[in-house]
């Protein structure tokens, strides 16, 4: 049998960054609740609530266009097809921004300082953990270097590039 992404273990599969993952965003959530702030700063709150809903927008849009090819692991999957339509024409990457976005605005919203190192500790962990995921789809879809190319890893350009001439 051969060694697939379906086949392989946990931590083949990149189960180590899905833990990791999981401990960062549980200690958002949690350290938000426990130590809120006084729910005196009404602009925090709205620029956390911003945050909150552009992450939630990522969010439901890659998972909208990722359809069957979602998975929780960074090795894409065995049969999946390189996504390049909706959300993923112009972020590589929309479900991380939506997890960074969202834990920073949840950070905000509830005014939790021990909250918000971890949600800021995301930034740089979805950075290392993207690269990790690019080699592999680069390994997977021959066309993944010129996707790279031209679209953004987690913000969107303000203005489409140019077509080609």
């Amino acid at each position: 049998m051969t060694d697939t992404p379906e086949s392989s273990g946990f931590l083949e599969r990149g189960g180590a960054w899905v833990l990791i993952q999981f401990v960062l965003m549980a200690a958002v959530i949690v350290l938000a609740v426990v130590f809120h702030g006084d729910w005196t700063r009404g602009l925090v709150i709205a620029a956390g609530l911003v945050l909150f809903v552009a992450g939630g927008g990522f969010g439901i849009a890659g998972v909208a266009a990722l359809g069957r090819n979602r998975t929780a692991f960074p090795q894409p999957r065995e049969g999946s097809e390189l996504v390049q339509r909706g959300i993923y024409a112009r972020v590589r990457h929309p479900l991380y921004t939506s997890v960074m976005l969202a834990s920073l605005g949840w950070a905000l919203i509830w005014q939790s300082w021990p909250a918000f190192f971890p949600a800021l500790a995301l930034i740089p962990f979805f950075h290392c953990k993207a690269r990790r995921e690019e080699r592999w789809l680069r390994e997977k879809f021959p066309g993944y270097a010129d996707y790279e190319k031209r679209v953004p890893r987690f913000l969107p350009r303000l203005r489409p590039p140019s077509p080609p001439t």
